[in-house]
Order: structure tokens, then C-alpha cells, then sequence
């Protein structure tokens, strides 16, 4: 029975997740499809508010985390401190992640995205 659970929602997880890719992708990538560092890149834009501002590389890293800060923040990992005087939103670690294996990271990344837009109600 717990086998079935599982499946069942890792099944809906992944559902959720290729429609979420759906969308996104053509709303900010013409179509190109994007993978987890590039929904947590959008995010990170979403969050700083600061769509239309010129990124250098290092800004494009610091978007990512704050991308991972934020959808990670609901499971108590991390908590929201300040805005420095630039606007960057900065993140308390309040617990270490767990060391996970690579798939176990990817799983628990798109389901912490997955919820990100459903609260936002992009995806159902």
C-alpha cells in the first residue's frame, strides 16, 4: 500500500512538474525548455523584483539562491532576514538540508517549485 502511495505521488508530482515546465517555458524561454536551475533563476527574478535591471554573472548565482531560499523557506529551512540597500532579499539558514542523494535533492527541488506555483496558482 505505501508503495502505491509513493508512486501515486511522485506520479502527480511529475505531472505537476511537466506542466509547470509547460508554462514557464513559453512565457519567458520562447518555448525552450527550462530545467530546475532556470525555474529557480525565475524565481529569484520574481522575488528581487528587479525584472527590467541588468544581471551581471554573479547576479545570475545570487538569483538562483535566493530562488532555493524561497521555495525551501516553507519547509523551514530557511527564513526571509532583510533587504539590503540594493533591494537583494537576504535568507536566514535556519537548518542544514539533510545530506540527500542526487535524485532525492532533484525530488524534493521540484517539489518545493511545484508548490511555489501552486500557491501562486499557475498550475493546478
Amino acid at each position: 500500500m505505501k508503495v502505491r502511495k509513493n508512486q501515486s505521488r511522485d506520479k502527480k508530482l511529475k505531472e505537476r512538474w511537466d506542466r509547470l515546465l509547460i508554462v514557464l517555458s513559453e512565457r519567458f524561454s520562447d518555448g525552450e525548455a527550462l530545467d530546475v536551475e532556470g525555474v529557480l533563476y525565475l524565481i529569484g527574478l520574481q522575488e528581487l523584483g528587479q525584472v527590467h535591471r541588468n544581471m551581471k554573472k554573479d547576479d545570475n548565482i545570487n538569483l538562483i539562491h535566493i530562488g532555493i531560499c524561497t521555495v525551501l523557506e516553507p519547509y523551514g529551512y530557511y527564513r526571509f532576514d532583510f533587504f539590503d540597500k540594493e533591494g537583494w532579499p537576504h535568507f536566514e539558514l535556519l537548518e542544514a538540508l539533510p545530506p540527500l542523494k542526487p535524485g532525492e535533492q532533484s525530488i524534493l527541488m521540484k517539489e518545493a517549485l511545484v508548490e511555489y506555483f501552486l500557491k501562486r496558482e499557475l498550475i493546478q
